[in-house]
């Protein structure tokens, strides 16, 4: 079966230009110029991959991309011609799972696709430790039924740690995996983030331990 990519993007050119260059490798492809549009096709059908411009005539892609994370898992390339950090955080923090900067090139844009589809396709749909349960699909972790309203980074994170049980990640590794940027000297965003996830997992017979000069550890207690 044929993977099925919304294009979701207003310069015309671009547009056709990724649908051509999708088509050749094998993907089937559904083509939104609008937030309007491109709602009305994931009420028709649900793509495996969307490719999603930033900026659009009628809203902000980031808005959009917030929408369907409340019910959605489906992988989101975000392109834009803003490439700042501060962008780039911006975009992974709220839900993307990638980042390309206009402009660039498509066999770049054909790798990243290929990678998140690989992703996405490795990935089961809920995944259990004992009383903790994460629904991979609308990225919630639950506790014997409570919802742990986790930030899409924190669970992002609890589901590395949790794939990884038992083996020591460094700093940059995790910071790589689940913000998508190299390790900057502000290291404050992991820290902050395994603190909250700590008081989670408090009581549940897990927790994440630091190996000094190492990184941590997601283990039982």
């Amino acid at each position: 079966m044929r993977n099925l990519i919304l294009l979701v993007e207003d310069n015309e050119q671009i547009l056709h230009g990724n649908r051509r260059m999708l088509n050749r490798q094998g993907y089937d492809v559904m083509m939104a110029s609008t937030l309007k549009e491109a709602r009305t096709l994931m009420r028709e059908e649900e793509p495996d991959a969307i490719v999603l411009d930033v900026m659009l005539p009628d809203g902000n892609g980031l808005d959009f991309m917030s929408e369907l994370r409340k019910q959605s898992n489906v992988p989101i390339l975000l392109l834009t011609g803003l490439g700042t950090s501060e962008d780039v955080v911006r975009g992974l923090s709220q839900g993307g799972d990638d980042y390309l900067t206009k402009p660039y090139e498509f066999s770049v844009f054909l790798a990243r696709i290929d990678a998140l589809l690989r992703r996405a396709n490795n990935l089961p749909k809920t995944i259990t430790k004992g009383a903790l349960k994460l629904d991979v699909v609308s990225r919630q972790a639950y506790c014997n039924g409570k919802n742990l309203l986790l930030t899409q980074k924190d669970f992002a994170l609890l589901l590395l740690f949790i794939q990884n049980e038992n083996r020591v990640m460094s700093v940059e590794y995790l910071y790589e995996q689940v913000w998508k940027l190299p390790l900057s000297e502000d290291t404050q965003a992991i820290k902050s983030a395994i603190s909250r996830l700590r008081k989670k997992l408090m009581n549940l017979g897990y927790t994440i331990s630091a190996h000094r000069n190492e990184g941590y550890i997601f283990e039982r207690e």
